[in-house]
């Protein structure tokens, strides 16, 4: 499977240079991979990539951490609370019906252009994935095992301990992983509008001077970023759920 992967990259960089080499694209756009690696040298000699990854990533961490806490704690408890569940979904679609990208002038006259509006944005759509996620798990468990357990005696706090909470954890952890990913896409999203600093702020500048190859050279940075968070949170994920059959993580 590895040597595969690595035939798909190599075959991916050589029709990037062929079709730089031929022509294919408009001078504009036609950069060469040698080009785009020649400015991540430079940018990381000078310091700008990593100041500006760092930016990034401190803000996707926050918007993670923070949103994913309250969409736990907030999709826990309307999946237990069905009565509050109904009242308060049409608000809930409502809002997460909103183009969240459409909020970003909103943030960044509420928080400026620093951290705290790329924090905001992101968090709204960690938020609502990982609420999703939670509220799916708890109504996921078995009815069978609710009533024996009803039938055994059980609290409130064991049903919460023993069958809700354990049933909902791989739906948690599925929408957390999901959420980091997003995360990563608010803030650069929030980043591309209006930004001190930032990845998404060093493609703005780039593509407004045409400067391409370093565009490609930060998009490509995103992707690695983003394989490598979700291969982060998966192994994890294997790890804590280990108790799981094989067949159900």
């Amino acid at each position: 499977m590895r040597v595969w992967q690595v035939i798909l990259l190599l075959t991916w960089l050589g029709l990037w240079q062929w079709t730089t080499s031929a022509g294919v694209l408009d001078p504009v756009l036609s950069k060469t991979p040698g080009q785009s690696w020649h400015y991540v040298v430079t940018a990381a000699q000078s310091g700008e990539l990593w100041s500006n990854t760092k930016s990034t990533m401190t803000a996707v961490l926050l918007a993670w951490v923070m949103a994913g806490i309250a969409g736990v704690i907030a999709g826990l408890a309307l999946g237990l609370l069905p009565t509050g569940e109904r009242i308060l979904t049409p608000y809930l679609e409502a809002m997460n019906s909103m183009p969240r990208i459409a909020l970003a002038p909103l943030f960044i006259v509420a928080f400026g252009i620093g951290l705290w509006a790329k924090v905001a944005l992101a968090s709204t759509l960690v938020f609502f994935i990982v609420l999703s996620g939670a509220r799916a798990g708890v109504r996921s468990a078995d009815a069978e095992w609710l009533r024996l357990s009803a039938v055994l005696g059980a609290n409130n706090f064991q049903l919460f301990t023993k069958i809700f909470l354990p049933v909902a954890t791989p739906a948690i952890f599925a929408a957390l992983r999901l959420g980091l990913i997003y995360s990563l896409l608010g803030v650069v999203g929030s980043e591309l509008i209006s930004a001190k600093d930032g990845l998404g702020q060093l493609i703005a500048n780039y593509s407004n001077i045409f400067q391409m190859e370093a565009v490609y050279a930060i998009l490509i940075l995103l992707a690695l970023i983003a394989v490598i968070l979700n291969q982060f949170m998966g192994a994890i994920e294997a790890r804590l759920l280990s108790w799981q059959p094989p067949e159900e993580r």
